[in-house]
């Protein structure tokens, strides 16, 4: 049944756009360095996740969803890195490798359990890689419920306007987590679910609630889209829909670190529209999943188990 926490495995979610490889080197600082005024990390232990859109293909897969992955990366070692923990936790992956652009790579160093610094190694995809992902697209989305677009502004999704028609011909919702200030390509997409600070570099500032909630409906509108999600941290996460504006107050108990959680927030929607729930029950999901997320280090996951825990305690 839909809005049955169950019902989330039986959805088939299709995902296209920018991978990462994020390495994550864990260590102790006792001492400052006599060089430069910067601690000194004795690294103890290394560790490499899947990143953004990587890291979306294991949210849907953590809600025990299908997840099938399409995105570029280089012809080298952390694309091959990439696609073995993708192979590994089990999303149906196909990675277009190229050797003129190596694959992006986040390296995140910390020092008890505080991140002191992030190195970022990335390239711009060729336009032969845009072609390959173009052509591969439709077999990708066979059988999918649902097309997600994960836009971190490297490049994978620079064509994206033929990707949200594909999904809209086939009569599936498609999702875009965006970036940049011209959202005009993702125009006729289902959903666009920009942050507080992504919405507000594309929409100008606002001085009160109701001129948030009047520019919210005119990019509604404009970017002719069916709604627009607004994610706004501690204050919740505001829903445009053609008949209605909800809003759904932040479920965090504990910040500890918001890295991905975007990711989680878009993988739980797509996930959830896939199994045929209704829109706003959707995103109160979401933002169930948003809550759990941030009080978890670096980019992670979250559970049916762990969303079923939270339903028990709002019933309790």
């Amino acid at each position: 049944m839909a809005g049955d926490l169950h019902s989330l495995a039986r959805a088939q979610v299709a995902i296209v756009g920018d991978v990462m490889l994020d390495r994550y080197w864990f260590g102790k600082v006792e001492r400052i360095s006599p060089e430069a005024p910067v601690p000194v990390v004795q690294v103890r232990r290394e560790e490499e996740r899947p990143g953004g859109a990587a890291n979306v293909a294991l949210n849907v897969l953590a809600l025990g969803a299908q997840a099938r992955l399409l995105a570029p990366v280089g012809d080298d070692g952390a694309g091959e890195r990439l696609g073995t923990l993708l192979t590994e936790a089990g999303v149906k992956t196909v990675l277009i490798p190229d050797k003129a652009c190596p694959t992006t790579v986040k390296l995140r160093v910390i020092g008890h359990q505080q991140q002191l610094l992030r190195m970022d190694f990335e390239a711009q995809p060729s336009q032969a890689h845009s072609d390959a992902l173009r052509q591969q697209a439709p077999a990708l989305l066979i059988n999918a419920k649902a097309l997600l677009l994960s836009d971190y502004g490297k490049g994978a999704l620079r064509e994206v306007e033929h990707l949200v028609a594909l999904g809209r011909r086939l009569g599936i919702p498609v999702l875009v987590d965006p970036k940049g200030r011209d959202y005009r390509p993702y125009q006729g997409a289902t959903i666009i679910t920009p942050n507080l600070g992504e919405f507000q570099a594309v929409a100008g500032t606002w001085a009160n609630e109701a001129q948030f909630r009047a520019l919210g409906e005119q990019w509604r509108v404009s970017l002719q889209l069916e709604a627009l999600l607004v994610t706004r941290g501690e204050e919740g996460m505001t829903l445009f829909m053609e008949n209605a504006i909800h809003h759904h107050p932040a479920q965090a108990r504990e910040v500890f670190d918001v890295t991905g959680a975007g990711d989680t927030v878009i993988a739980t929607l797509a996930t959830a529209l896939a199994a045929g729930w209704a829109m706003d029950r959707a995103v109160e999901l979401a933002n169930r999943a948003a809550g759990i997320v941030v009080g978890k280090l670096g980019a992670a996951v979250v559970t049916v188990e762990e969303l079923a825990a939270t339903e028990s305690m709002r019933e309790g």
